[in-house]
Formats: C-alpha cells, structure tokens, sequence
C-alpha cells in the first residue's frame, strides 16, 4: 500500500499519520510497514533539543496504525466516516534500542487472535533488522 491507499484506510493525518508504506499484507494473517523517520518530525525539537529520540508512545501508536491497516484489509471493508479503530489494551511493551532521525523503522504486525471486531496482535519495530520495540496490542473497530 502506498500513502494514497493508507490515507484510504485510516483517518490519521499530519502529525499523526506513522506509516508511510506497507510492504506486505497477508490478509488475516500478518503484515509489514514502515516509516521513514527524519529531523523534520514535529516531536524532535522537545524529545529531546539535543539527542533527538523518537518517543516510544509514537512507536506503538504506529505499529498499532500499521495493525489496523491489516485488519481493514483482512475483514476487505474500507473504513467510512462511521468507522475507527481503537486501542483496547497495550501489554508486555519494551523497548529495546533509540530510535532517531535518519532510521527506517520496519513494523511486523501479526495477528494472533480475533473474536467479531476486537483484535489481537503480536509487534515488533525494528530498524536495521535489530529489534527497537515490541508489545501485544489489542485494537476494537467500532461503528461511530
């Protein structure tokens, strides 16, 4: 999916739009994201001024956009005005490396359980192929 098609599928916009490609999509199954992240992000300039960090909040809420955009494509419905995805639980999250600017972070999502419209899946974030975060999550979509 290119960003055309991921602004299709979540109502995320700028500043809080964390994925900027899906490489892959197995549909029910897994997928795999990622995000160019560069100096130009709005959070840099106070997380922090002179070590640049990404915040460990944006890496989660990413893998969780990148799990909701699986879910869309599993269940083939696209998202209307009367639609979202919530988080419903965060569990197990560590953080095993910074993230910076100039860092392409990969997310891998995989969904491990699911009952009617609640989510369950398994994430990682890694950059350079070494692990930079990881956490279950467990995402809702609800009819507005």
């Amino acid at each position: 999916m290119d960003i055309k098609e991921i602004l299709q599928y979540l109502p995320h916009r700028y500043p809080f739009l964390l994925v900027d490609r899906m490489l892959e999509i197995e549909p029910g199954v897994r997928a795999r994201g990622l995000k160019n992240v560069t100096m130009n992000e709005p959070f840099f300039p106070g997380h922090f001024p002179h070590h640049p960090v990404m915040p460990g909040v944006l890496i989660i809420e990413a893998m969780a956009q990148a799990a909701a955009l699986l879910s869309f494509k599993s269940t083939g419905v696209k998202p209307d005005d009367n639609s979202v995805v919530y988080f419903a639980g965060i569990d197990n999250a560590r953080f095993k490396r910074p993230v910076v600017p100039g860092d392409q972070l990969i997310f891998d999502v995989e969904i491990t359980h699911t009952k009617r419209n609640i989510y369950k899946y398994k994430a990682r974030a890694s950059v350079d192929g070494e692990l930079a975060a990881e956490a279950e999550l467990m995402c809702a979509i609800k009819t507005l």
